[in-house]
């Protein structure tokens, strides 16, 4: 009741009861006074100095690497990560990732009162390990413990951004202000890129309370902000003379000039619905999506489209196993005769849609510049010139998006819809996942083309079902030249017994991987293509200080050399772990082939570095190929090498994990009040 009596106050501070002032502290009610004062805006809410501060006494952890839940080899692990814990000591674990980050997307819990957990005992100590209950939708605080909880962890995102990174994140119309101003005050007004508005549904639903004439919530948003505008760029390469070259209006468009598109798009394992053959007028032929894919616009509109050429189309089912296909109206199909077209009726066709062509201008669906080719259709370019994104994925010189997004709204036909981010979780790991609303993939492979790099890397705190990481994998599978990669944090829902970051999450990622996939009949089998690339499945354990490292067993210090690491004069510094049971010092390597060395005793316990250690560390080196210098982890240093970069256990560590600098603000330890 306090909480909800001071938020009360703090958001209307004219109310006529002023008796609870004394539940402000001082800064509080400086903060109100100079509001009221100055007549500015500002967001206040009860706890929100413990918020903006409670991230500077987050302990880092100590992370094991899960061998037997990690996917790919070595090389492949090294590059992505999915870890297991609360987001917030994740984020504060993965210092080595400050700056570093190109695009944090992610889809935190809206709020429902069904998806969103609060722990109280953060206030005083964010390092509690117990994730809190569910807030209701009766709680009268549930707005405040919202934001409570939302403020650190966007401040520790905005903080893992590089400075030309993009934050873009997803929520619906519950928290949509609060987060608007929360966004506001962590990223700054002016470093807004803009609003999304996507159409999660094309149905009408009774999910707006339910009361009479209310409306039905079709759409969802995407508040997308950099973390320095000037910086930032949305996916997009200056235009150059040959990319415009490519446009051209041979059929007297009165839209202007086009160039050809693909009109198939991916993902035809859940678009079932929008794989059938399609009748050329020209020739009769009937052509398919290529395999694994499915047609990129509704069945209605290609209709329109094939009878712009001049004849009229209808349903035939085919019995080829895919929906009824659009083929002249006049052909038919029969068991005993197969498919046919009365030459009557594909002379007819044919006539008309030559005489189209040459006349002009053509339907937007086309059949190549001789009409003898597959079907193609146009994009054009005014559409490009004001900014209409267009809904295939781009090469590097098909950049057309705009500089600026502003608020624009995108439609399911571009950006997926709800069902089918259910339909693709559920073609992935089956029925009985639970998660009624899933983020489509389209719509995450769009953002992730806007704002990330082809070499970019991608984090999302709040990774659900792991769309982020599977949208990364099918981009870089599609995309020439993309090597993005991501980092996933997830803790699950341990209140139902389940940490679905190795099981869902888990699940997702390995079969994105594998190209497994739920059939009808409940089994698994591989029948989508294989996705190049790996992950390491991250696990977050105690606070970590000196004498925990010390403490450590040899995997745990391995495990923590590997994951904690970092070189910023690199773009992509992971280590790669070896793995060879007769090396007695080596653990691992880098890009550049350098191979990194813990001295131990024989045991677990660390040791100093010797003369006779580096005589070891030599020929180990040699064995598998590696360059100096050398990096090595040990307790002391005795013996001196040119060819050798010392680390002392545990300084360099903890180092690593940004608890060696003083002024390291997620690791100050504040006075309490």
């Amino acid at each position: 009741m306090k909480d909800a009596a001071a938020s009360k106050l703090l958001a209307n501070p004219n109310i006529d009861n002023l008796d609870q002032i004394e539940l402000l502290d001082k800064e509080d009610l400086v903060e109100m006074v100079k509001r009221m004062v100055g007549g500015g805006v500002s967001l206040s809410f009860y706890g929100k100095r413990t918020a903006s501060e409670i991230e500077k006494r987050v302990k880092p952890r100590q992370t094991q690497i899960v061998r037997k839940l990690s996917i790919g080899t070595e090389a492949e692990q090294k590059d992505n990560a999915l870890i297991e814990g609360e987001n917030l000591q994740a984020l504060v674990t993965l210092y080595k990732y400050r700056g570093q980050v190109d695009l944090v997307l992610t889809d935190p819990p809206y709020n429902t009162g069904e998806d969103f957990r609060y722990n109280d005992k953060w206030d005083k100590d964010p390092n509690d390990p117990d994730l809190g209950l569910l807030v209701a939708k009766d709680d009268g605080a549930r707005h405040t413990k919202w934001m409570k909880a939302m403020l650190p962890r966007l401040k520790m995102m905005k903080a893992m951004l590089k400075p030309s990174g993009v934050i873009a994140i997803c929520i619906d119309h519950r928290e949509l202000y609060r987060l608007g101003m929360l966004m506001d005050e962590v990223f700054r007004e002016e470093n807004r890129i803009g609003i999304i508005n996507w159409q999660k549904s094309y149905a009408p639903k009774s999910d707006t309370g339910g009361k009479k004439g209310g409306l039905s919530t079709a759409t969802e948003y995407i508040l997308v902000y950099a973390k320095e505008s000037e910086q930032a760029k949305t996916g997009m390469l200056d235009r150059t003379e040959s990319m415009d070259a490519k446009y051209a209006n041979p059929d007297n468009d009165p839209l202007g000039d086009w160039r050809y598109d693909n009109p198939s798009a991916p993902s035809a394992d859940t678009h079932q619905g929008m794989v059938y053959a399609i009748q050329s007028p020209f020739t009769g032929q009937l052509y398919y999506p290529s395999e694994g894919r499915c047609w990129a616009f509704e069945k209605p509109q290609i209709k329109h489209w094939l009878e712009a050429w001049g004849s009229k189309y209808e349903e035939v089912d085919l019995q080829d196993g895919k929906r009824k296909a659009l083929v002249l109206k006049g052909a038919t199909y029969k068991v005993s005769t197969g498919f046919v077209t009365p030459s009557a009726t594909l002379k007819k066709a044919s006539t008309a849609a030559l005489r189209k062509q040459k006349k002009g201008p053509w339907a937007k669906l086309y059949f190549g510049l001789t009409g003898q080719t597959g079907p193609q259709t146009k994009r054009y370019f005014q559409d490009v010139k004001k900014g209409k994104i267009p809904m295939t994925f781009w090469a590097d010189e098909d950049y057309d998006s705009p500089t600026l997004i502003e608020s624009q709204s995108w439609e399911h036909a571009e950006s997926g819809h709800s069902q089918t981010g259910v339909n693709e979780l559920t073609s992935i790991v089956g029925k009985g996942h639970g998660f009624e609303t899933v983020k489509p993939l389209r719509l995450f492979k769009k953002i992730v083309q806007l704002w990330c790099p082809n070499d970019g890397l991608v984090l999302d705190p709040y990774a659900g079902s792991g769309t982020t990481g599977h949208a990364v994998l099918e981009m870089n599978h599609e995309v020439e030249g993309s090597e993005r990669r991501f980092i996933l944090i997830e803790q699950g829902a341990p209140e139902k017994g389940d940490k679905y970051a190795k099981t869902l999450t888990y699940r997702r990622l390995k079969r994105a991987i594998t190209g497994e996939r739920v059939n009808k009949s409940g089994k698994v089998v591989k029948s989508a293509p294989r996705l190049e690339g790996g992950f390491r499945f991250q696990l977050l354990k105690q606070a970590v200080d000196a004498n925990a490292v010390l403490a450590m067993k040899k995997d745990e210090l391995i495990d923590i050399v590997i994951v904690s690491h970092w070189d910023d004069t690199r773009r992509r510094a992971a280590l790669e772990r070896i793995d060879d049971p007769s090396a007695k010092f080596l653990v691992g390597k880098n890009d550049s082939g350098n191979g990194y060395f813990v001295i131990w005793n024989g045991g677990d316990a660390v040791e100093s570095f010797t003369k006779k250690a580096y005589e070891t560390i030599v020929k180990e080196a040699q064995k598998h190929k590696l360059v100096s210098p050398y990096y090595v982890y040990a307790r002391n240093q005795i013996y001196q090498s040119r060819t050798v970069v010392f680390h002392k256990i545990p300084d360099k560590i903890l180092a690593h994990l940004g608890l060696n600098e003083s002024s390291d603000s997620y690791n100050l330890e504040e006075e309490e009040d």
